[in-house]
């Protein structure tokens, strides 16, 4: 097996391609788009996919009670709408998007939440898929209900409340997935009516910066030396963030990918500390 190779974290599309017609193989397409960018995943996806794939709603397979964009969904909405999509127990999931490696790590990150670990992002996604030549198809599949147990992991998720702790006891390191500009508070958030800046004591690791010129993801030798260029401080369980927790999964997957497993995700992420004033921020 290729070094790349691990259902529990990513698969390349050699492995996708070599086990496409196992009957306990479920494909997902979890692509996603910024708003405002004009594309509609769920138009795309009816065009073309990934034989088999069904379609993950990040917006809707989310917490819709919140304020905040596509919180983590409550287990009882996870196993409606897996159960529906015809995935349950036994399965391997492999989840990809038509960016290459964005928002598939999102649903892969919602899958472990879930107590569910045979779960997989496809390396180069889409784009690497349909460069490659690969089979794809229009037509929707047939699903079957299928029985689904999930058993929530609280350790994998953190609340603003623990967040603000961690930056004040500096415990953890945050690790922030966001382009650099608005990290440092220079450009404005996409999203109106949110502060710029970042939480204090957080480390800036580009989701771009883990990720390689075709969108698959660097080695884990490469990744390791991306976080410690970033200054952060490996021994110490991370926090990731990003602007609404879609691209702090990235940084989830990565550092999984190199054997770090205490890490935790921030649901709220930007969209949630930068709306509130009494949430000290950092600049520069």
């Amino acid at each position: 097996m290729a070094e790349k190779d691990d259902p529990r974290t990513l698969v390349s599309t050699n492995w996708l391609a070599d086990h496409l017609k196992d009957p306990d193989l479920r494909i997902i397409d979890a692509s996603w788009h910024m708003p405002g960018s004009g594309r509609d995943a769920r138009a795309e996806y009816n065009a073309a996919h990934i034989p088999g794939a069904r379609f993950f709603d990040l917006d809707e397979i989310s917490d819709t009670r919140s304020a905040l964009p596509h919180m983590a969904p409550p287990p009882e909405k996870f196993i409606s709408r897996m159960r529906a999509m015809g995935i349950g127990d036994g399965h391997q999931v492999v989840v990809y998007d038509t960016h290459g490696l964005f928002s598939a790590a999102r649903v892969w990150w919602t899958f472990r939440l879930m107590g569910k670990m045979d779960v997989a992002v496809l390396d180069g996604g889409f784009p690497k898929w349909q460069a490659e030549g690969r089979p794809i198809e229009d037509m929707p599949p047939i699903l079957r209900d299928r029985h689904i147990t999930v058993q929530r992991q609280a350790h994998l998720v953190r609340d603003v409340t623990q967040v603000a702790a961690a930056a004040k006891l500096g415990d953890h390191e945050i690790i922030d997935a966001r382009p650099a500009a608005r990290f440092r508070g220079e450009e404005p958030e996409p999203r109106p009516g949110l502060r710029s800046g970042h939480i204090p004591g957080a480390r800036n690791v580009p989701m771009k910066s883990l990720l390689n010129e075709d969108g698959t993801m660097k080695s884990p030798d490469d990744l390791r030396g991306v976080f410690q260029w970033a200054g952060v401080d490996l021994s110490k369980p991370a926090i990731t963030t990003c602007g609404s927790g879609v691209t702090a999964a990235v940084i989830s997957l990565a550092l999984e990918r190199i054997g770090k497993h205490d890490h935790s995700l921030y649901d709220g992420s930007w969209a949630e500390w930068g709306m509130y004033d009494d949430l000290k921020v950092e600049k520069g």
